[in-house]
């Protein structure tokens, strides 16, 4: 079933780094994602994703959405699911959230991100972001605090 994730990210200077989590089933490096629940917009998955997964919130750049499929695990083994993964700007990052029991938290820089997110699976988003950065930057630069 499809899902909604999370690209946070902080901009200081020319440097771009994202936030990875890592997973509850595995342990391995991640980007925040999950299923949208009845009535939620794609932007209101993403905060609440977020917030849960991460503990961080920030501003949504609804306008560069991107799909790819990702692993997941399920009781039948590796099933591919698609995502569709926004950029968030965080602005906010909090020491106590809902899942900090049972996630880690890791920045990367955008050049070091191939090498943290665990398998193939985040290299396509990963890319397609790093296509979009002078975009992404623009878009983030009025909401830099």
């Amino acid at each position: 079933m499809h899902r909604v994730g999370i690209i946070p990210f902080e901009i200081k200077d020319d440097a771009i780094a994202l936030l990875f989590v890592t997973s509850q089933t595995r342990g391995r490096w991640i980007l925040p994602k999950g299923l949208a629940k009845p009535g939620e917009t794609h932007i209101e998955t993403c905060h609440r994703e977020c917030l849960e997964e991460a503990g961080v919130t920030g501003v949504v750049l609804k306008d560069f959405p991107m799909t790819v499929t990702i692993g997941k695990k399920t009781d039948r083994g590796i099933q591919d699911v698609p995502v569709t993964y926004y950029p968030l700007l965080v602005q906010e990052q909090l020491d106590d959230w809902l899942e900090k029991d049972r996630r880690q938290r890791h920045w990367a820089l955008i050049e070091d991100a191939p090498k943290v997110a665990h398998r193939e699976d985040y290299l396509a988003v990963i890319q397609q972001f790093s296509a979009l950065r002078p975009f992404i930057t623009e878009a983030a630069t009025p909401h830099k605090s």
